[in-house]
């Protein structure tokens, strides 16, 4: 990864306003950020406009085109084939835990986990595919995929542009962010399906006794 972003630093023009339009494009259509976390070129590129190589605006517009698009891709392709893909194809790269618990995540937040999603790299890798597979309205998505889309490009570019060659350290605490989100994320929804389980019991053992006070009395 690290020589990917070497690379990066020796490019300048529209090469690599190409490149952090592309991959966080493919983060979540071709599941790229399995692999390349988007947010690594966009803060590469940051540093590039912080040495007056590249223009910040044009970086935070190509980071936003790329996001924005890219989930709206997953979205679509969720919609479509996601049942299917998270069933065969993805089964052999991702955890079926990661994928339950984006599962999960998507359903309990709604929008919103759109938006929180894009900030974290397993998160937003797999939010908008599972978006599309829980049938959320495009137009729900379309709103917080475009706010979050916008929100994460300004941030990782200008994260890049106030580092300059400091920049490993700001995308190792990038990085850390993003699992102390993950971590936050996971245990918000174990805390709601441990309190959901325990109201399910509440519920059955309540029915039970009704039925058994019911039948004392019939007797």
């Amino acid at each position: 990864m690290s020589s990917i972003a070497n690379y990066v630093l020796t490019l300048h023009g529209w090469v690599v306003l190409l490149l952090v339009f592309l991959l966080p494009a493919a983060e979540s259509s071709i599941f790229l950020g399995f692999v390349f976390p988007g947010e690594t070129a966009v803060i590469v590129a940051g540093v590039l406009a912080s040495e007056h190589r590249e223009s910040l605006v044009m970086i935070m517009a190509a980071a936003s085109l790329g996001a924005i698009l890219g989930d709206s891709a997953g979205y679509f392709i969720g919609k479509k084939w996601g049942r299917s893909l998270v069933n065969n194809q993805l089964s052999r790269f991702v955890k079926p835990a990661h994928v339950a618990r984006a599962e999960e995540f998507m359903v309990r937040r709604g929008g919103p986990g759109v938006f929180i999603g894009r900030f974290t790299t397993v998160l937003r890798v797999l939010v908008p595919g599972m978006a599309g597979v829980a049938k959320m309205r495009y137009r729900t998505f379309a709103i917080y995929n475009i706010s979050g889309g916008i929100a994460w490009a300004v941030s990782m570019s200008f994260l890049g542009f106030v580092a300059g060659q400091s920049y490993k350290q700001v995308e190792k605490i990038a990085g850390d962010v993003s699992y102390v989100i993950l971590g936050v994320v996971v245990l918000a929804l174990a805390v709601f399906l441990f309190y959901r389980k325990r109201k399910e019991m509440v519920v059955d053992k309540s029915y039970e006794t009704r039925i058994r006070r019911s039948q004392r009395s019939g007797e």
